[in-house]
C-alpha cells in the first residue's frame, strides 16, 4: 500500500518568503544567504501594505537564567543609506556593537526600545514576555516617532500574534534584512548595560561576563549562592531559595 503524503502545512516561518503568506504575494529569495543583510525584504513587504514603513523586530535575552528579556523594532527609510558592518548582534564585537548603536540611532526613521522582566517571564513564560517586550518596542516607537510608525513588522522567524498589524518571520532574519539586524544591535547593546548595571548588585553571578546566561559558571555561582531576585525561578536549573524576593526593577 502506497504510504501517504503528508500535506504540507501552512508555511508560517518562511525563507524570504516560500510563499504564500496571508495578504502577501508568494515570494522566494534565489541563491545563497546574503554577505550583509539589506533592505530587500523590507521592500518587499512594504510593496505588499501599499508602501508603507516597514519596522524589524528582535530581541535578546531569551536564554539566560536572570534578568530581562529586551526587544528592539527599527525602521529605516528605504530609499536612503544605513549603517555600514550591520550584521547579526552575536557575532559582532563589543566595539563593533557599541559604534553601530550610535550610527543606527543616528540613521533610523524610527526604532524604540522594550523590555520584560524576570517576573514577568516567569509569571508569563519566555515567548508570551518576548511578545510583550517586542509590544513595548513598538508603544516606544510610536511615542518618540510618531510620525513613522510602520504598517507591518518583519522578524528574525520569530511568530508574534501582534493584532495591530502584520508579521512576516524571516529565517535567518538577522542574516537578511538591515533593520532586523539593527534591532538586534540595539536589543542586545540595552540588555548587556542592564545586565552590567545588575552585576554590581549582585557580582557573584558573574553577569558581567555571562550576561546571565547559563554557562558552568553561572550553575556552580547557582549552587553555592542560591538564586537572587532577578533569576528566572521558572527555569531549569534555578533552585528557588526562602529567601528571594521580587525586585522593584522601576527603582
Amino acid at each position: 500500500m502506497p504510504r501517504s503524503r503528508r500535506p504540507r502545512a501552512t508555511p508560517q516561518t518562511l525563507d524570504l518568503f516560500d510563499g504564500p503568506i496571508p495578504s502577501l504575494p508568494p515570494y522566494k529569495a534565489k541563491g545563497p544567504l546574503p554577505s550583509r543583510p539589506s533592505t530587500r525584504p523590507e521592500k518587499a513587504v512594504s510593496d505588499a501594505y501599499g508602501g508603507g514603513l516597514v519596522a524589524g523586530v528582535d530581541e535578546a535575552g531569551r536564554g539566560p537564567l536572570a534578568g530581562p528579556v529586551v526587544a528592539a523594532a527599527v525602521v529605516f527609510d528605504l530609499n536612503r543609506s544605513r549603517p555600514a558592518g550591520l550584521g547579526d548582534s552575536k557575532v559582532l564585537s563589543c566595539a563593533q556593537r557599541a559604534r553601530l548603536e550610535k550610527a543606527i540611532k543616528a540613521k533610523a526613521l524610527a526604532y524604540g526600545v522594550g523590555v520584560a522582566d524576570n517576573r514577568e517571564i516567569d509569571s508569563l513564560n519566555i515567548l508570551r514576555a518576548t511578545e510583550l517586550a517586542v509590544a513595548r518596542a513598538l508603544e516606544a516607537l510610536a511615542r518618540d516617532f510618531p510620525g513613522a510608525v510602520p504598517v507591518a513588522l518583519v522578524s528574525d522567524a520569530l511568530r508574534l500574534p501582534l493584532e495591530a498589524r502584520p508579521v512576516v518571520p524571516l529565517v535567518k532574519g538577522d542574516r537578511r534584512s538591515a533593520s532586523i539586524a539593527a534591532a538586534s544591535i540595539l536589543a542586545k547593546e540595552e540588555r548587556d548595560r542592564l545586565m552590567d548595571g545588575y552585576h554590581e548588585r549582585f557580582p557573584q553571578y558573574g553577569w558581567g561576563t555571562n550576561r546571565g546566561y547559563p554557562t558552568a559558571a553561572h550553575y556552580d555561582a547557582l549552587a553555592e549562592h542560591g538564586p537572587c531576585p532577578l533569576h528566572r525561578l521558572s527555569f531549569r536549573g534555578v533552585r528557588p531559595s526562602s529567601g528571594a524576593q521580587p525586585l522593584d526593577l522601576e527603582r
